[in-house]
């Protein structure tokens, strides 16, 4: 049985991870860990410690950038934009050095404004500085902002804005179920 290895955020954690392995279990072994991917620096450090876990994936489905746009204490982003993209591609080189080159990026998803640390002008920039650079290296692109943002009353959750209702999972694990088969079978 192939194995692939999701790595994310909450959205994936709490979200489309908790349904893509049942969608895929009879077909690939699904690692994720355990642990909230969080921003970009953390993955990076994070991967160290998941390298067992992660060894022998064929395919890798990965997301940050959530945390990074955060703005918590109102006096800037967590992440810099220039720093969140070569953290981006530091994680990208590691993925792709030790362990495959079918990665796919899957882009911050929208929140439900208002919402006070973020902002979906900020999270599109954010997504627009780092996906040419992921594309030029070969990674696919998996567009969960624009999957997210066709229907954000019924996919993002109300009580905390950010994060994704029954229904997000569902079409979100879906989305994410889908682009593995499909870079499985070469159509990616």
């Amino acid at each position: 049985m192939k194995k692939i290895a999701l790595l994310g955020d909450s959205i994936r954690l709490i979200g489309y991870g908790t349904k893509v392995p049942e969608l895929l279990k009879d077909e690939y072994e699904v690692y994720q860990p355990n642990d909230n991917c969080r921003y970009a620096k953390y993955t990076l450090r994070a991967l160290y410690d998941w390298d067992p876990d992660i060894k022998g994936a064929e395919i890798i489905h990965w997301n940050n950038g959530l945390w990074d746009v955060s703005d918590l204490y109102g006096n800037g982003r967590l992440t810099p934009v220039d720093e969140y993209v070569r953290d981006m591609i530091r994680i990208y080189e590691v993925l792709s050095s030790r362990y495959t080159k079918k990665i796919i990026f899957a882009t911050s998803t929208p929140i439900k404004p208002p919402y006070p640390y973020q902002d979906n002008s900020i999270i599109e920039a954010y997504n627009a500085a780092i996906v040419p650079e992921l594309q030029k290296r070969g990674v696919v692109i998996n567009d969960m902002y624009s999957l997210i943002s066709e229907n954000i009353e019924e996919y993002i959750r109300d009580d905390d804005r950010i994060h994704l209702t029954e229904k997000g999972i569902e079409v979100a694990a879906e989305r994410v179920a889908d682009m593995i088969r499909r870079m499985d079978r070469g159509e990616l």
